[in-house]
C-alpha cells in the first residue's frame, strides 16, 4: 500500500494522527477554533471502535479523558483559551496519578473571551505551569498541517511511554491551514501495554532506574489500582502527611520528564554554524521565520534557524549549541514575548536576545522579521 495524501485542514491532521495512534476515547465541548476536533472526531471514532462524548463543560471534559485512559483506552480531549483554563487542575490531577492522555489547545487570543476567531500564541506558560504545585509537562508545537498530524502521534506516544499528560500547542492558523497531509503506510505508534509485572506482585506507582512506570493497567484487568490525586507511596495509598514520600514522589514526577531531555528534545536547525543573527521561532510563526531567513541570506546576511517542535521541557542544551555563538537572536512570537525570556535565561547574557512580539491576531511578516535582522 502507499502512503495516503490527502488535503485537509490542521485540525482534521489531528483527529487522523490521534486516530492512527489508537486513540478511542474524545470527550470534549465545542469551542473555537478547535471545534472541528470534537466534530470530526464524532464522526469518525465510533467507526473505529471508539467513542465519543459531548461534556457538558471542560472540566467534565478532561475528568472524562481520565477516567477513559484508566479504562484502558487511549484518550484525548481538544479546546482553547477558555476551555483550557478550566482544565488545568485536571491536568495536575492526570500528572500526579501519572494518567497518560492527550491535550490539544488550539490557541486563540485572550485573555477571558479574548478573540475567538484569531490565532496567538499566548498560552505557552499555562502549558507549563498552569496547574499548581511542582510537576514537569509535554508540549509539542506544530508549524503545518503535517506536523499537526506527525506530533499528534508523537504526543499519544509519549503520554504512553512518561504516563503524563501530553499537550499538543497548536493554534488557530494551524487548525484552519489546509494543505497537504502525506500519511505514512507505516506508523511507529506505542501500544497500551499491560504491567510486567504479575498482579500479585504489582505496585502501580514503582518505577524503575529511568523514573518511569511498569506498563499502564486497566480497571478490571486483575491489577490493585489506587488513583489517589494526593501524594501517596509506591502502592497510591495517601502519604500527604508523610514528607519524606511525598519529596520523592513529586521529585520523581518531575525527573521522569527533566532526566531524558534529550530524548524529548525535537528542533530543527538551519545556517546556525557561522551565523551572526538566529531567529528562533515555534508553531505557525515559523513559517514566516523560515522564509525571512531565506531573505536575508539572499541578501548576504549570515543568518540562521532554530525552529522549536518540542516546547517543554524546554532544550536548553541544544538552544544554546544552536545559538550560543550567534551576535544575536531574533525571538517572534504571538505573544508579549514568553519564550524570548527562556532563551535569555539559557543564553545568561544582557544582550543579544531581541524579542519581536506580535499581537492582535496576525502572523509577523517575513519582512518584518528580516527589518529585525537588520535586512531590508
Amino acid at each position: 500500500m502507499a502512503d495516503e495524501v490527502v488535503i485537509v485542514q490542521g485540525n482534521e491532521a489531528c483527529v487522523r494522527g490521534a486516530l492512527a495512534a489508537g486513540c478511542r476515547f474524545f470527550a470534549g465541548y465545542p469551542i473555537t477554533p478547535a471545534t472541528e476536533i470534537a466534530e470530526l472526531m464524532a464522526r469518525d471514532l465510533p467507526g473505529s471502535g471508539g467513542v465519543f462524548v459531548q461534556m457538558e463543560d471542560e472540566l467534565g471534559s478532561i475528568n472524562s479523558v481520565i477516567g477513559a485512559a484508566w479504562g484502558g483506552m487511549k484518550s484525548m480531549t481538544a479546546t482553547t483559551g477558555p476551555g483550557f483554563s478550566l482544565m488545568q487542575e485536571g491536568i495536575g490531577y492526570a500528572a500526579a496519578t501519572e494518567t497518560p492522555c492527550v491535550i490539544i489547545d488550539v490557541q486563540r487570543g485572550g485573555p477571558a473571551t479574548g478573540q475567538p476567531t484569531l490565532s496567538s500564541q499566548q498560552d505557552v506558560m499555562q502549558a507549563r505551569y498552569g496547574s499548581h504545585g511542582d510537576y514537569e509537562i509535554i508540549a509539542l508545537c506544530p508549524a503545518s498541517v503535517q506536523e499537526a498530524f506527525e506530533l499528534t502521534v508523537r504526543a499519544f506516544n509519549l503520554a504512553e511511554r512518561f504516563r503524563t499528560p501530553v499537550i499538543l500547542l497548536s493554534d488557530e492558523i494551524v487548525g484552519h491551514t489546509r494543505e497537504k497531509l502525506v500519511i505514512p503506510r507505516d506508523l511507529e505508534v506505542t501500544p497500551r501495554t499491560r504491567p510486567r509485572a504479575r498482579p500479585e506482585e504489582y505496585l502501580m506507582y514503582r518505577a524503575d532506574e529511568s523514573g518511569l512506570l511498569d506498563g499502564m493497567p486497566a480497571a478490571g484487568q486483575g491489577y490493585k489500582i489506587l488513583v489517589e490525586s494526593q501524594t501517596h507511596d509506591e502502592t497510591g495509598n495517601r502519604r500527604g502527611g508523610d514528607m519524606e514520600a511525598s519529596a520523592r514522589l513529586m521529585r520523581r514526577l518531575c525527573e521522569k520528564v527533566t532526566n531524558h531531555l534529550d530524548e524529548l528534545t525535537d528542533l530543527e536547525a538551519f545556517g546556525c554554524e557561522e551565523a551572526e543573527v538566529v531567529v528562533l521561532s515555534y508553531g505557525s510563526v515559523s513559517r514566516s521565520a523560515g522564509h525571512a531567513v531565506k531573505m536575508a541570506r539572499e541578501r548576504g546576511l549570515r543568518a540562521g534557524a532554530v525552529r522549536l517542535k518540542t516546547l517543554w521541557p524546554f532544550p536548553d542544551q541544544a538552544v544554546a549549541r544552536h545559538v550560543g555563538a550567534a551576535g544575536r537572536v531574533i525571538v517572534p512570537e504571538m505573544n508579549m514575548g514568553r519564550i524570548s525570556r527562556e532563551v535569555q535565561r539559557v543564553l545568561r547574557r544582557e544582550i543579544g536576545v531581541v524579542s519581536l512580539p506580535r499581537l492582535g491576531g496576525a502572523l509577523p511578516t517575513p519582512q518584518e522579521i528580516l527589518e529585525a535582522m537588520g535586512g531590508r
